[in-house]
């Protein structure tokens, strides 16, 4: 057996949660970017592996030959929907595949109703689109309250204070993208359950980072995309719906793959499917699915506790570096990533000192972002802080 099947084979092994360096110099082979970049970009892109490059590859391969690659490309479709369902734990009828996370939002959002409960709770460190798409709702009725955050968190008081019987829904990132506060699903959970509202998660900075349960969670909805941390390309997304909920909720934002019979053809019929797929939108992105497949295979072959304890390891050890360099973070102390922000006053200027050095970076308002995968190690770590090190007239000190 070679080393590079070798290591596969351990990596699956549940036992395991630290990689040796022989490994991750493996995973790393596997992402040629790593080859002349310090990649710490993952919050915003992942990394282009080989595994995505050969299936963006058979995409075009099955529609340069193939007399009628429909046929073949619905099979594909139908294999990311499973393939998904079992990395959160769902059942492939409760995943629906998108083009965005904004899609999964806003078919949830137009199936609302919000005559007896209003309320929309939320914290103040959403992605723009969660608040942006829930305030849309405001034409239809949805009072919108939005929490504010104390020392870059979301005091889980304010959730026990807000949350009522007159509240609809409770939106919820998982890893906030401005500060990487990670919020505590489970206890906000029980509080919106306790009042009979509804828990949609955010995952988008999370998913792909560690093992995630949506059953386990008790989560109603989760949306997430694969142009992060589950290392594929924009335009592929995936909304899980609680079974019980589906065929009670209706939305408005439909298409011809969101109807019970996708081959019916009937112009003048509304009869959306009993799973999830009838909050689709049209024709699926088979180009996307097609890279992120493989990619997605990458993870679950590793293992994603194996990917969790190499990403802590790396968050720990640069926000301890962080601390020793006096530089103040609005990441807490205690995190395991996978996204620590540095505060700064020029985010800007920063970046592209890091650039100018190799290293991929990005800004969101006064922080520098740097997000860690499993394919990043500690030498990257030091070479970071080196560079930190040397302009540290750029971030904000303790």
């Amino acid at each position: 057996m070679s080393k590079v099947s070798s290591a596969r084979c351990r990596w699956q092994n549940p036992v395991l949660t630290m990689l040796t360096d022989e490994q991750i110099s493996t995973i790393r082979s596997r992402f040629p970017i790593l080859r002349e970049k310090t990649y710490l970009y993952n919050c915003s892109q992942g990394a282009l592996s080989d595994a995505a490059e050969t299936g963006l590859r058979a995409y075009l391969e099955s529609w340069r030959t193939s007399g009628a690659p429909w046929n073949d490309w619905i099979d594909v479709y139908d294999a990311m929907r499973a393939d998904f369902a079992r990395f959160v734990n769902a059942h492939p009828d409760e995943i629906a595949i998108l083009t965005s996370a904004s899609a999964g939002i806003n078919a949830i959002a137009s199936a609302l109703e919000f005559a007896e409960r209003p309320k929309v709770v939320m914290g103040e460190y959403e992605f723009p689109t969660m608040g942006q798409i829930w305030l849309a709702q405001q034409k239809r009725g949805a009072q919108i309250e939005f929490l504010e955050g104390a020392d870059n968190a979301i005091p889980l008081e304010a959730y026990e204070r807000s949350i009522d019987r007159r509240t609809a829904i409770v939106p919820l990132t998982q890893v906030s993208f401005l500060n990487g506060f990670r919020a505590d699903v489970a206890a906000i959970t029980a509080i919106a359950h306790a009042s009979g509202a509804l828990v949609f998660l955010d995952g988008f900075q999370d998913c792909g980072t560690r093992p995630i349960d949506v059953k386990a969670l008790d989560i109603d909805f989760y949306v997430t995309g694969t142009l992060k941390y589950l290392l594929g390309p924009p335009g592929l997304a995936f909304l899980y719906v609680k079974r019980s909920l589906i065929e009670s909720l209706i939305p408005t934002i439909t298409s011809w793959m969101a109807q019970r019979d996708v081959f019916a053809y009937n112009t003048q019929t509304l009869d959306p499917a009993s799973e999830a797929r009838r909050f689709e939108g049209g024709s699926p992105g088979m180009p996307s699915i097609y890279a992120a497949r493989p990619a997605l295979q990458i993870l679950t072959g590793i293992g994603l506790q194996n990917v969790a304890a190499q990403i802590a390891l790396l968050t720990r050890s640069f926000l301890q570096g962080t601390r020793s360099l006096g530089v103040a973070s609005k990441t807490a102390d205690s995190s395991v990533g996978p996204l620590v922000v540095l505060r700064s006053l020029d985010p800007s200027a920063l970046v592209a000192r890091l650039n100018e050095n190799g290293i991929v970076v990005s800004a969101r308002r006064d922080g520098a972002r740097f997000s860690f995968h499993v394919y990043n190690n500690l030498a990257d770590v030091t070479k970071v802080l080196s560079v930190l090190a040397a302009n540290l007239p750029l971030l904000v000190r303790l």
